[in-house]
């Protein structure tokens, strides 16, 4: 498992049928050293604090394995890395294969899962094709939010360790399906909104849909 690139970028104002975007999602990749924090990578910023960022989304991943099957999906050419909005274009991660809570060692770096990608509209923008918004949630091929627990260089090449398996918590993927397309799986929705490491406004969507499920079952 490796960075394939490190990508970022300042937010930038676009015109999206006329009307002013102010956005994050162009990242362009860097072949230098960048100090990943707390709440961002140096030389890197989200746009929109309220759905981006933050300790819970300090740093976006997304395997650079799923690149031709979007290409391929959207009959589109190739992508640069960053195509995404991705900091890390990762090697070896998968959404199937990584759980909630994962933590990853990138040199002095520690970076745990937190959640998967929700997509927006600046995805579509960004895509150019309002159809990458479906083929995102309907593929779960999302990628992947990292909290950091230890600050550090990161750079493309550097390779990625595993610190901490959870398995005992859901995979990417199954936490992605949840959310959007296996809505009323109690037992699945109750394994979820007990994962401490899954965002708490993710876990609070999970309990609310519990409550109104269970609220039905008669007694």
């Amino acid at each position: 498992m490796r960075v394939h690139a490190l990508n970022i970028s300042k937010p930038k104002t676009i015109i999206y049928k006329g009307e002013e975007v102010f956005t994050g999602i162009y990242k362009v990749p860097t072949t230098e050293p960048r100090m990943v924090r707390v709440l961002n990578i140096d030389g890197d910023e989200q746009a929109d604090l309220t759905v981006h960022g933050g300790v819970d989304k300090a740093v976006y991943g997304f395997p650079f394995e799923h690149y031709s099957y979007y290409q391929e999906k959207l009959k589109q050419d190739s992508y640069e890395t960053g195509q995404f909005g991705e900091n890390l274009t990762t090697e070896g991660l998968l959404e199937s294969d990584v759980h909630i809570g994962d933590r990853y060692r990138v040199g002095e770096v520690v970076l745990e899962v937190s959640q998967p990608r929700s997509p927006c509209y600046k995805f579509a923008i960004k895509m150019e094709t309002a159809e990458a918004l479906s083929l995102c949630i309907n593929s779960a091929k999302t990628g992947f939010y990292f909290r950091v627990l230890n600050e550090g260089f990161i750079q493309s090449g550097d390779p990625i360790e595993v610190d901490y398996s959870n398995t005992n918590a859901p995979t990417v993927e199954e936490v992605h399906r949840l959310y959007y397309l296996d809505k009323k799986n109690i037992d699945a929705l109750t394994k979820a909104a007990g994962c401490n490491s899954l965002t708490k406004v993710w876990r609070d969507e999970f309990e609310n849909r519990i409550s109104k499920l269970t609220a039905k079952i008669p007694q």
